[in-house]
């Protein structure tokens, strides 16, 4: 089966075009490279350079691949950007989705994969998060976005038979196991990354947004998933969807609720530095605490997260040190 990948020299799309390979997948990728890296594919998918809004380019590309399918991760995702320029959010994230669904009926290709998010749920109103116990609530344009999408899905599969499953991640983090592809930190806000950078001395210090939350050290809970799990479950996804030919979501998380100060912590035991974690006041928009139900992708995919904060600090860490500076 020959699937394409959108966004697939991005950080989470990478370590899927690494499992679908090692699954026997044949893999094509396009990518425009604003957030790619071509080494971040290790020589084994093809690489087409290109926009998901090139009606032309996909296309040709659907005519002369003739993939079976389509994982999507070609976003933006950075959410304090999409406040100030929702623009950019909508444009891409579901004009541009928009320009790939259309090329996909086109020419006639019938399964789409989703790259979702746990914030189309907002600050979730019951714990744990399933798919059906907390209303949509999307508090930025990014996680609009990706609930806006996953709206037009629906449509696609009534209208034109477009069957697809959204994958709602919680927080991706880590490396590969062999450190040979990780996330870029350059622009990441994500917390692990940022933990780090201070453990190595790139940045002086951390900074915990509030230590008066309730909770068991008063610091915000959030369910950090491996990014190993991650692509793992991409595949599982795809192999269910063709099996049964069914639209659906799912959530993709652990289950368990890590704190900030527990990332911190396992993050100084791990990298040998105590450095500097610096309390300042709370950010606006912080939930306390979320975490996810994985109970149908346990049932329905077969799949459950494989790997907890220990692996994923220690392969992130194994990354960042030996990468300090990323692909280049």
């Amino acid at each position: 089966m020959k699937v394409l990948v959108t966004g697939g020299a991005g950080y989470i799309g990478a370590h899927t075009v690494r499992e679908l390979v090692n699954r026997g997948y044949e893999v094509v990728v396009l990518d425009n490279m604003e957030y790619g890296y071509e080494k971040a594919l290790l020589g084994q998918a093809k690489l087409v350079r290109g926009n998901i809004a090139d009606s032309a380019l996909l296309d040709s590309l659907f005519q002369t691949e003739k993939p079976d399918g389509v994982m999507h991760f070609a976003a933006y995702k950075n959410v304090g950007e999409s406040v100030a320029n929702p623009s950019k959010y909508f444009n891409n994230n579901v004009t541009g989705t928009l320009s790939l669904l259309d090329a996909m009926v086109r020419n006639n290709i019938n399964y789409f994969i989703f790259s979702s998010s746990c914030s189309v749920y907002g600050t979730p109103q019951n714990l744990p998060a399933s798919e059906t116990n907390n209303p949509f609530n999307p508090e930025s344009p990014y996680a609009l976005s990706k609930y806006m999408v996953e709206q037009i899905l629906k449509w696609y599969d009534h209208s034109f038979g477009l069957r697809s499953i959204s994958l709602r991640y919680f927080n991706a983090a880590g490396a590969s196991f062999d450190s040979k592809i990780g996330e870029d930190w350059t622009m990441s806000l994500n917390l692990v990354p940022v933990v780090l950078k201070a453990a190595l001395g790139v940045t002086p210090k951390v900074l915990i947004f509030g230590n008066d939350y309730p909770t068991r050290d008063g610091t915000c809970i959030r369910d950090y998933i491996h990014v190993v799990d991650l692509a793992d479950a991409h595949v599982a996804a795809l192999e269910h969807l063709r099996a049964t030919n069914q639209t659906t979501a799912y959530n993709l998380g652990t289950g368990e609720g890590s704190t900030v100060q527990d990332v911190v912590d396992l993050a100084k035991r791990i990298s040998g530095v105590d450095f500097v974690a610096e309390v300042v006041p709370r950010r606006l928009g912080d939930p306390v605490g979320i975490w996810a139900d994985t109970s149908k992708a346990e049932i329905e995919l077969n799949w459950k997260a494989k790997y907890r904060l220990e692996e994923i600090i220690r392969t992130a860490w194994e990354w960042h040190s030996t990468h300090p500076n990323g692909y280049k």
